[in-house]
């Protein structure tokens, strides 16, 4: 059963309460692994499975008090080699007395024959459950099942299907409801009696549409690192929420830089580039392509197309143009007026100026080639936020 929540919307929080309540009600045993340190062995399947079946022993150990699985473990890795994870789960099945669901957390991030090894495995255990193989084991990442790209050692493209057909759901984490975020700013109320101005929930829903970290990073900015609204007589207000915004987009800390490499993929940018310049979606852009950005939390999950929230709109094309923007020397003096606001006519001409000095070979050098004048623009207005905010 694979699971695909967004980045950093609380997925390891949810399959630890998830196993913590299987093993209270007691009619199965669970356990939580995270297999992520495997990636580093890449192609190298040994090595890989030897580290999916340490990290599955060590886990055994520390949650369930199971010490058994450790030596298992070594057995495994000695008498099967590569196909270790399946005489190790095997075994487990065999002298528990209880159906095992066991959680992989982090299962995309293997790639290459080290994917497809452990898929494979799994599926050839399948027809021993539940008493020589677990039960139920659920796949957690980003991205959906069928969306594994797998490439063989010779290079052979292996999808999915051919490596795993026995799926039975795929479920999706989702953002924050309206009610389950209004909840959660509750309970800082709740404990620390500081309350909400009118429009800040409003606000914050704007903003970030309900995405988790979003929801939680800008409580924790207004009520915690500005100053103000440390006071918990005081309430949180509008303004300190728009300066919590600023705060973060400044300091990049909306986690998007964990998802770089993925805007930089052709398949996203084809999705986002016609978005951020206001153009429609080619009509022959496959449906896979949409289901993947939309499972990277890149887009909104309901229609019509669209990035998924404001933050997200004003962080990507900065992301994109982060280098650019360290390059960029540009003194904002003259079209800031006294009163901070702006001259539109003396901006205009300043970006006409920058532009061109700069389009031509800025925008060769972007991936996003189309949206181009818009980062320049970004760069630009970056630039200047960064100079007022050391002013």
């Amino acid at each position: 059963c694979p699971a695909r929540p967004q980045r950093q919307t609380g997925k390891t929080t949810v399959l630890l309460a998830l196993m913590e309540r299987l093993n209270r009600e007691g009619r199965y045993t669970c356990l939580y692994a995270n297999i992520e340190a495997a990636q580093a062995y890449r192609s190298n399947v040994d090595a890989a499975m030897r580290t999916i079946v340490t990290q599955i022993a060590a886990a055994a150990n520390w949650y369930l008090q199971d010490e058994r699985l450790q030596a298992w473990a070594l057995s495994a890795l000695t008498e099967r080699g590569g196909s270790a994870l399946n005489a190790l789960l095997e075994r487990w099945a065999q002298h528990s007395d209880k159906p095992i669901v066991l959680l992989l957390d982090e299962v995309d991030a293997l790639v290459g024959d080290t994917l497809i090894s452990l898929l494979r495995q799994i599926r050839a255990g399948y027809v021993q459950r539940p008493g020589a193989f677990p039960q139920t084991i659920v796949l957690c990442g980003v991205r959906d099942i069928r969306d594994y790209r797998m490439h063989s050692a010779g290079q052979e493209i292996i999808t999915s299907g051919s490596a795993f057909n026995i799926k039975a759901e795929s479920l999706r984490l989702d953002n924050f409801t309206t009610s389950e975020m209004t909840r959660l700013y509750e309970q800082h109320t709740e404990e620390t009696g500081q309350i909400f101005a009118d429009g800040v929930l409003a606000q914050v829903w704007d903003l970030t549409q309900g995405q988790p970290w979003l929801v939680n990073a800008l409580a924790y900015e207004a009520c915690f690192q500005i100053k103000a609204g440390r006071d918990r007589h005081r309430p949180i207000t509008t303004e300190q929420i728009a300066v919590a915004k600023e705060n973060l987009i400044l300091r990049r800390e909306t986690h998007l830089d964990q998802l770089a490499d993925k805007l930089r993929e052709e398949r996203v940018r084809r999705v986002i580039e016609p978005l951020l310049i206001g153009q429609d979606i080619a009509l022959d852009l496959p449906l896979d392509d949409i289901d993947y950005v939309r499972d990277l939390g890149l887009v909104a999950l309901d229609k019509p197309l669209r990035i998924a929230n404001p933050i997200y709109r004003e962080v990507i094309p900065r992301q994109l143009t982060a280098s650019t923007e360290e390059m960029t020397v540009q003194e904002s003096a003259w079209y800031v007026q006294p009163d901070h606001r702006l001259d539109m006519e003396k901006l205009l001409s300043a970006f006409q100026q920058f532009f061109r000095e700069h389009a031509e070979p800025w925008i060769e050098r972007f991936q996003y080639k189309e949206a181009g004048p818009q980062f320049a623009v970004a760069s630009l207005s970056a630039t200047d936020r960064q100079r007022r905010r050391a002013d």
